[in-house]
């Protein structure tokens, strides 16, 4: 049943979760606004898969072959998993917003 302390209570955490802005540059995302830690998170692991592409590429020069596969190798996985995770926060953060009634 739906109560008017529930429903004041859900738009507390909702204030609180939407409080908290960063701006900040993603490499791999569309928004440019950061707001949640586990949105920072995954800025240091694009920058991680970054930094990989670009060792990868010096190894290249530098003539290991192998190695240049397996920073390649390790990056798309790291790049797929990020983009995993951001589908599934998107669609978390869909659902508690659903919780809310319309008029809110």
């Amino acid at each position: 049943m739906i109560t008017r302390s529930n429903l004041a209570e859900q738009l507390k955490e909702y204030q609180i979760r939407s409080k908290n802005e960063w701006a900040s540059l993603s490499f791999f995302s569309s928004t440019s606004n950061i707001s949640s830690r586990m949105e920072v998170i995954s800025v240091i692991w694009e920058l991680l898969t970054l930094a990989l592409i670009v060792l990868s590429a010096v190894s290249l020069y530098f003539g290991y072959i192998r190695v240049t596969f397996f920073l390649v190798f390790v990056a798309i996985l790291i790049f797929i998993f990020a983009k995993i995770a951001k589908e599934v926060r998107q669609s978390r953060k869909s659902k508690r917003r659903m919780l809310l009634p319309l008029s809110m």
